[in-house]
């Protein structure tokens, strides 16, 4: 069996949000091993029971931590609940990350709605369903 590893982060602002959200597709997280900042993984495991793997919070490093998850090819999907109208101090290292989603061909959800259609889509998880992940030999 294919282990779908995903990445749930969510600004401040948006937690709530994000645990909403989570809570509204139990069944589909339950199936996927899910990696975190540290602040939301922490809510993310004590409200809904999902088994989390918590990296550093985003301003310290956790972004980053995703980010090479991403570049390691380790990463199936990433759901970030941004806050567009509150900008964070590392909003450098959030661009960067939905950056790496673009060069790895990795599907990102910024919000309820467009995770809503990746999570219901027949392709999410399904064994059928291979990216393209890019070669950059060219680029080296």
């Amino acid at each position: 069996m294919q282990e779908y590893t995903i990445a749930l982060v969510a600004h401040d602002h948006k937690k709530s949000e994000l645990i909403q959200w989570i809570n509204t597709h139990i069944d589909v997280m339950k199936k996927c091993k899910i990696v975190a900042t540290g602040t939301t993984g922490k809510l993310i495991a004590t409200e809904t029971g999902l088994e989390v793997k918590r990296y550093q919070s985003g301003p310290l490093g956790g972004d980053q931590q995703i980010g090479a998850l991403i570049a390691e090819g380790g990463l199936t999907a990433l759901f970030f609940f941004w806050d567009p109208l509150n900008p964070a101090p590392h909003d450098p290292d959030v661009k960067a990350l939905l950056r790496l989603c673009s060069v790895w061909n990795v599907p990102v959800a910024c919000n309820a709605a467009s995770a809503d259609l990746m999570v219901t889509s027949p392709l999410f998880l399904s064994s059928d369903y291979h990216p393209v992940k890019p070669k950059y030999e060219r680029s080296l």
